[in-house]
């Protein structure tokens, strides 16, 4: 086992690993004991009951985070003609169809990209690279589509796609510990209420197994998940 800094040791003590906390005192924790010489990100690991072996037991959506994510998303749109003057209105950050070339130089300097479903014989040959880092546009993350303009004002404003990975477990950041601890609440409140509407219809028993939140250096806090069931 790695042996953990004395900052991470001090924030363990403080912690109690054992101990569950309603949302707003787990956060409250989170912030007290981060001790980065950065603004650390706040995520949240949420366990389900589901098997993410079974297609119809995947759970994924997107949501926008009401306070947003505390970090420049930089946006890319690979589309023509009026839907790239649209993006380019709406704020993005790099727009055109010369993109799929670049990208595939090895360019990745982008957190987002969007397409729309024209373009997409020509985005998917960019799978290998983008859909091992999590970035390949696709319908069911509303990233292919012709309100390209919407989407790019959704991912300027904190828009974020959360997966279930394959051990059953939801990760996303909910804001930096630099936020407030309303804007914190209000954002874990929004990304919650997204997990429940995306319940499988398949999935059996308890949905939400646990809730634990942590900064990026320090411990998990856990949650009472008894609130979000």
């Amino acid at each position: 086992m790695a042996k953990r800094g004395k900052g991470y040791q001090a924030a363990t003590a403080t912690v109690g690993l054992e101990e569950l906390r309603e949302m707003r005192q787990a956060l409250e924790t989170v912030k007290e004991t981060a001790y980065a010489k950065f603004d650390e990100t706040v995520d949240v690991a949420v366990r389900l009951g589901v098997d993410p072996r079974h297609a119809d037991q995947i759970v994924r959506g997107t949501v926008v985070l009401p306070a947003g994510t505390g970090r420049d998303v930089r946006v890319l749109v690979i589309a023509q003609g009026d839907k790239a003057r649209e993006a380019e209105e709406a704020g993005a950050d790099y727009v055109g169809t010369e993109f799929v070339e670049k990208i595939q130089g090895g360019w990745l300097d982008f957190d987002v990209a969007i397409t729309t479903p024209d373009m997409m014989k020509d985005v998917g040959k960019l799978g290998r690279v983008l859909g091992p880092r999590g970035l390949m546009p696709t319908p069911k993350a509303g990233t292919v589509t012709m309100d390209v303009a919407r989407v790019v004002k959704e991912s300027k404003a904190g828009r974020i796609e959360f997966r279930v990975d394959k051990t059953g477990i939801i990760h996303a950041p909910v804001g930096k510990v630099s936020f407030d601890i309303e804007a914190l609440l209000e954002n874990v409140e929004s990304l919650m209420e997204a997990i429940k509407r995306n319940r499988p219809s398949a999935a059996k028993g308890t949905y939400i197994r646990s809730v634990t939140v942590s900064s990026t250096m320090g411990p998990g806090v856990g949650i009472d998940p008894n609130p979000y069931r």
